[in-house]
């Protein structure tokens, strides 16, 4: 009878804990925002809805990102299936620019004391704009920031004081403002505050959140998203990019080796994909390949450094203009730097070497032969045998040469060498000695 009632208990137990309420599923956004960062999105708001979670938590501290990139969320916002709860944390964080009109697109928008937002003013990326383009694109910015404020009840002016002013605002005059809904102190009290908060979705509808006692889940990014996400600072793909090249050109140039050319291969395509989610200047590129082109020039018709300068500037501006994006998303300077005279010095030398072995005469096979010096092992007359580099050769002079005569090789015909007297002159030469 015992046993039968732990059983009746133990499964009373499971379907209590069965009959829970779903966790929130929470996200985080704590670098750029770039194309990568929609597809994460993405994935937590059908992880959210397959897991039926009272709300999707956006957590942000990001210093922007790109455009594009960030309206493409907002649309993903706009239509998710459960309602959206977009969080500034922790305290120090920040949601600027893209980070801001993420913030404004959540149901309910809340920061953590001691965070602040704003500075969404649009920029031309790599570029400065003109007053009409810059006027454009600051109304199309402004228009959506309006929208969003104007959807969840938030104050239109202050919203685009951002967008026309760049102005930034704390957690406490963002709150007082009515850009956003809560100021709390971390996380755990924002749970508390949202239980019972009746909100209004884009499409009209009216839910209520009930968040007491609530689990959060956090979302984990596949596989694919963590290895991009890993290495989407431009920075790091660009110093893979560089040192796969390398690798590969060594491999390339010393054929069987097998290391230098899987790693480069590896290192190469890595930062290949990372740079596949960033948005990429062809000018950039194109100064990147002619860096590499008067790098190899320089090696080979050695122009005293005039190209290799030439590359190593060529290469310095392509990096730092290879990335289409705001400041963040940029190669630094002294990313740059640091490996563009590496990666000058590092190709004009094994470009050289490469070269030096190319004009060296030959030294091996028949061709080898030629002009090498020897001794007659047998009288010449005009056939005979001659000693070269220790070996024994049919030979022929086209005069009589005596036993023990110093010979050079004149010509190779097949397997018959034709020798002459080896003279003053031949020496002169420089003819090496056996």
């Amino acid at each position: 009878m015992r046993p039968f009632l732990l059983l009746l208990a133990l499964l009373g137990s499971i379907v209590l804990a069965g009959g829970g309420q779903p966790a929130v599923v929470a996200v985080d956004f704590n670098a750029v925002i770039h194309p990568i960062t929609v597809d994460v999105l993405t994935h937590a708001i059908e992880q959210a809805q397959r897991d039926r979670a009272p709300f999707l938590l956006i957590r942000l501290n990001t210093p922007g990102g790109m455009l594009e990139a960030t309206q493409s969320m907002v649309e993903r916002i706009n239509a998710s299936p459960v309602p959206v709860v977009t969080f500034v944390t922790p305290s120090g964080g920040r949601a600027a620019s893209a980070g801001f009109i993420l913030l404004l697109a959540g149901d309910v928008a809340a920061m953590a004391s001691g965070t602040h937002a704003g500075a969404a003013s649009p920029v031309l990326l790599g570029q400065e704009m003109d007053a009409t383009m810059r006027h454009k694109i600051e109304n199309d910015t402004a228009a959506a920031v309006r929208s969003m404020a104007v959807r969840h009840n938030r104050d239109v002016a202050a919203a685009q004081a951002t967008v026309y002013e760049a102005k930034s605002y704390t957690s406490e005059e963002a709150a007082s403002l009515r850009l956003t809904d809560l100021v709390v102190r971390d996380q755990m009290e924002l749970l508390n505050r949202l239980d019972g908060r009746e909100i209004t979705r884009p499409n009209g509808s009216k839910s209520v959140l009930h968040t007491a006692g609530v689990a959060v889940v956090y979302y984990e990014p596949t596989l694919r998203e963590r290895a991009v996400l890993l290495v989407a600072d431009p920075n790091l793909a660009f110093i893979l990019l560089v040192l796969g090249g390398l690798l590969l050109y060594v491999e390339f140039n010393t054929p069987g080796l097998v290391a230098p050319g899987a790693a480069g291969a590896i290192l190469l395509l890595v930062g290949l994909l990372a740079l596949s989610v960033l948005p990429i200047r062809g000018a950039a590129v194109g100064l990147l390949i002619l860096a590499v082109a008067l790098f190899i020039i320089e090696a080979k018709i050695a122009a005293h450094g005039v190209l290799a300068i030439g590359g190593s500037v060529a290469m310095l501006f392509g990096a730092l203009l290879l990335v289409d994006g705001p400041p963040e998303m940029r190669i630094r300077f002294s990313t740059a730097i640091s490996v563009t005279l590496p990666f000058a010095l590092i190709t004009v030398f094994l470009v050289s070497l490469v070269v030096r072995a190319r004009r060296r005469p030959v030294v091996t096979g028949i061709s080898g032969l030629l002009s090498e010096s020897g001794v007659a092992h047998t009288a010449l007359a005009p056939d005979g045998i001659v000693r070269i580099h220790g070996e024994y050769w049919q030979a022929t002079s086209a005069e009589p040469i005596l036993q023990g005569t110093a010979v050079r090789v004149a010509a190779v015909d097949g397997l018959c060498l034709k020798v002459e007297r080896l003279g003053t002159d031949s020496q002169a030469r420089g003819s090496r000695k056996v």
